[in-house]
């Protein structure tokens, strides 16, 4: 069951979501059918991640990703996906990403939970 948030937290992400580029989980999914070499990053909590993630997904929890993004990803020109539960948190990630200067960082709505729902794939660390 999708988590409730409170309603400045949404109205937050949805105005940021004004100023970044989305893609769905179908996207995501089909391009890596496609066998397209693709930087996914989760950026929900390591616990999370540890539970399952998307197959070839890299972690920067969104409580790092700001400070540590350089050193995993010099080239800011660089297209990164990333994705958290359900779409939130990526899309905050995203939007500072691109403050910082990254020009090319996409936010997969739906997340983890539409990855699931969708009976694709899931990759367990280890």
């Amino acid at each position: 069951m999708a988590q409730q948030h409170f309603a400045r937290f949404v109205k937050l992400v949805d105005d940021v979501r004004q100023e970044i580029a989305e893609c769905t989980v179908a996207d995501v999914k089909q391009r890596m059918d496609g066998e397209e070499s693709l930087l996914l990053v989760d950026v929900r909590e390591a616990a999370e991640y540890e539970q399952g993630h998307i197959p070839g997904a890299i972690h920067l929890g969104k409580g790092i990703i700001e400070r540590d993004i350089e050193a995993v990803v010099p080239n800011s020109d660089t297209e990164i996906l990333l994705y958290c539960g359900g779409g939130y948190r990526s899309a905050l990630a995203a939007f500072n990403l691109q403050r910082m200067g990254y020009t090319h960082v996409i936010s997969v709505d739906g997340g983890m939970r539409g990855w699931r729902e969708a009976g694709h794939p899931v990759e367990f660390p280890g």
